[in-house]
């Protein structure tokens, strides 16, 4: 009976070892080899991760969800394209292609394919000539792009992600082109395929490939069922590059590694890292409402209406939520009120007349305030009436008062 005794408490400890143990691993931030990265929240851009996030690196074929997405803005997905000697003699020995060959036709559809899921560089080529008349003016309308979205730390001098000083970005840029990139549904759709099957042209038979990027190849160890989509990248200055978006418990989130250069197990260290943010971010953090839509949140009183009306209610037009740590309490959230300025009567119930701002972790959420109910102008027959019924009311003081004195 002792032995016993002791040996239940010895599973305990152990049980309670493993459960501490599990909890800690969760909690704590991933312990990266990649040189840079950042994890996140695709609706806020909240970074749940970073490491080196704003050093400038080298994005190897990770290039290439710009070229796809400039395509998709500037082009028809059945449009019809020939393939030029120039866009095929311009890539250097050992970078990867399709074979295209001069004189073949392909739609912009399939070479989007090629470039995503196939991760070919003659493709990019093909599609910048197309887009931009000539592969220069292509990048300059790359950089254009960099430039309205408000990047300063990225700079392309190619279509496909040839090595050159010149030609950088940063772990926190890839992820705002990414998730620019993914608001497109065709982008998201085709860097979302596990493989390509390229029908048979008028200079080569049948292609098919499956996608570089091991996440989402259902049949691969990397397999990650939440990746909707993803660009590998890599040469050896830029080492192991990896831009992806993943979807779980109604969160979106989006993972960029750049310059891994080991492997686990025969594998690339791209493909385990970027689970382990994935993960780290998923089970550490989601998304909690802030505000219930027709919540009241500020009350004013408006001068000029009527007694019945004068006091407002502003309440919260839409639903916010939030994505937050799980140990974060909103309990005490308290936002910061903007008004309308001159706030008088009449006002319509629903009419918008300020917001209230919630700053979380640096990342601000704004709802706007809406009148809760109609609030009308006291008007001069308000004031007559009042004047009037006051005037009698002192005269029939002053009568009683008469009276009493008569008595």
């Amino acid at each position: 009976m002792k032995y016993r005794k002791i040996f239940m408490a010895i599973i305990v400890l152990i049980l309670v070892f493993f459960n501490c143990s599990f909890a800690f691993a969760i909690s704590t931030e991933p312990n990266l080899i990649s040189e840079a990265a950042i994890l996140i929240d695709s609706k806020t851009n909240k970074i749940l991760y970073s490491k080196n996030e704003n050093k400038k690196m080298y994005p190897a074929s990770t290039t290439k969800i710009l070229t796809a997405i400039l395509t998709l803005e500037n082009c028809n997905l059945d449009d019809e394209v020939t393939v030029s000697d120039t866009a095929i003699l311009d890539i250097p020995d050992g970078y990867s292609s399709a074979n295209l060959q001069f004189g073949e036709v392909l739609s912009v559809e399939q070479l989007l394919e090629l470039l995503l899921v196939h991760s070919a560089n003659d493709a990019a080529n093909v599609l910048a000539e197309y887009v931009g008349g000539s592969i220069e003016s292509f990048v300059s309308m790359m950089n254009t792009k960099i430039h309205d979205l408000g990047l300063k730390n990225t700079h392309f001098t190619n279509s496909y992600g040839l090595h050159d000083e010149n030609h950088y970005t940063t772990a926190y840029d890839l992820a705002v082109i990414m998730k620019y990139c993914v608001q497109n549904n065709d982008f998201r759709r085709i860097a979302g395929s596990a493989s390509v099957a390229i029908p048979a042209t008028n200079k080569s038979g049948v292609r098919k490939y499956d996608s570089t990027n091991d996440m989402l190849v259902p049949s691969n160890k990397n397999y990650y069922q939440s990746l909707t989509a993803g660009k590998t990248g890599f040469t050896t200055p830029a080492g192991e590059c990896l831009v992806s978006c993943a979807y779980k418990n109604d969160i979106e989130l989006i993972c960029v590694i750049l310059g891994g250069n080991q492997t686990v197990d025969n594998s690339s260290l791209r493909f385990s890292e970027t689970k382990k943010l994935y993960e780290y971010g998923y089970n550490n953090y989601s998304m909690k409402p802030i505000v219930n839509e027709g919540n009241s949140i500020y009350s004013v009183t408006i001068d000029n209406a009527t007694k019945e009306t004068k006091n407002l209610d502003l309440i919260a037009q839409t639903d916010v939520s939030a994505i937050v740590n799980n140990d974060f309490s909103i309990d005490n959230l308290e936002p910061s009120i903007t008004l309308n300025q001159n706030l008088t009567a009449p006002i319509e119930g629903g009419t918008t007349m300020g917001f209230a701002e919630y700053d979380i972790d640096g990342v601000k959420y704004t709802v706007n305030l809406i009148a809760s109910h109609d609030v009308e102008k006291f008007s001069i027959l308000d004031y007559s009436f009042y004047f009037v019924a006051g005037f009698l009311l002192i005269l029939v003081i002053i009568f009683l008062v008469k009276m009493r004195k008569k008595k």
